[in-house]
């Protein structure tokens, strides 16, 4: 099956369960926890093209605590101070790139 990198957090639930049914459909899954090790400059220029402002998790505790002025400024400043901002899991295989974990993203993968 596909080699692809796990984008998230190893506390994140969702994270989780995609790497456990991505691992069980055969794929073989590297994870990369943002926190631990931040994406560089030239990895978030590659989300934020996909994704745009959809890679911040607005829902999330963290956003809530953002100070206004952090909550008005860029995408990719809110993701390079707080990486844990980020809408989780992001997929990438050297074909393929995806957001989240609905039924769309894990029919993408075959789960």
């Amino acid at each position: 099956m596909t080699s692809l990198t796990l984008y998230g957090l190893p506390t994140c639930d969702t994270c989780k369960k995609a790497r456990k049914a991505l691992e069980g459909a055969g794929h073989e899954v590297a994870f990369r926890d943002v926190r631990a090790e931040p994406l560089s400059e030239a990895e978030w220029a590659v989300l934020l093209v996909e994704f745009g402002d959809r890679l911040v998790n607005q829902k999330s505790t963290t956003w809530r605590g953002l100070s206004d002025w952090m909550k008005a400024s860029e995408a990719e400043d809110q993701l390079r101070e707080h990486p844990a901002l980020m809408k989780r899991p992001v997929l990438q295989s050297s074909d393929r790139l995806t957001l989240g974990w609905d039924g769309d993203v894990q029919a993408q993968w075959g789960v």
